[in-house]
C-alpha cells in the first residue's frame, strides 16, 4: 500500500469519526467508532470499519443508520479534505474482537490442564518479540 492511501485511510477515519461524533444526528449512530478505513487503490471507494456496542439488532439498526448518512458524510468530507473526489463509503461492522474472544475461548479448551500457557520453558514470556498488533 502506498504511503499516500495509508494516510487518505488515517485521514478518513479522523475526519469520519468527528463528523460521526459532532454533526450527524441520528441517534442510530450514537456511540459508534470508526475502527479502520481502507480505500481502494483507485480512491474511488473506501471499506469504513465500525464497532457499537450492545446487542446484534442495535448493530444492525448502527450499520443501516451508516448507510442512509453516508452521502451527509461524504459531503461533509469533501468540505474537509483537499481531495478531488470523495471515494463511495461502505460500512462494515468490525467483528475482530468477537474473533480474538473466540480464538482465546478456542486456546483455553485446548490448553493441557495446569498450564497457564503464557510462560516458556525458561521462564520467559513466550509473546516477547513478536509481531506488533495493528
Amino acid at each position: 500500500m502506498s504511503r499516500r492511501v495509508q494516510r487518505l485511510n488515517e485521514q478518513l477515519k479522523r475526519e469520519i469519526s468527528h463528523v460521526l461524533r459532532g454533526q450527524a444526528h441520528d441517534p442510530r449512530v450514537v456511540d459508534v467508532t470508526v475502527t479502520a478505513v481502507q480505500v481502494a487503490p483507485d480512491l474511488t471507494s473506501a471499506k469504513v470499519w465500525v464497532r457499537r456496542a450492545g446487542p446484534p439488532e442495535r448493530r444492525q439498526e448502527a450499520l443501516e443508520g451508516l448507510e442512509a448518512a453516508a452521502p451527509f458524510i461524504r459531503r461533509q468530507l469533501g468540505a474537509a479534505l483537499r481531495i478531488r473526489r470523495v471515494p463511495e463509503l461502505d460500512f462494515r461492522e468490525d467483528r475482530s474482537l468477537e474473533r480474538a474472544r473466540r480464538i482465546e475461548e478456542i486456546l483455553k479448551e485446548v490448553r493441557p490442564e495446569g498450564s497457564d500457557g503464557e510462560e516458556g520453558e525458561d521462564g520467559e514470556d513466550e509473546d516477547e518479540g513478536g509481531a506488533p498488533d495493528t
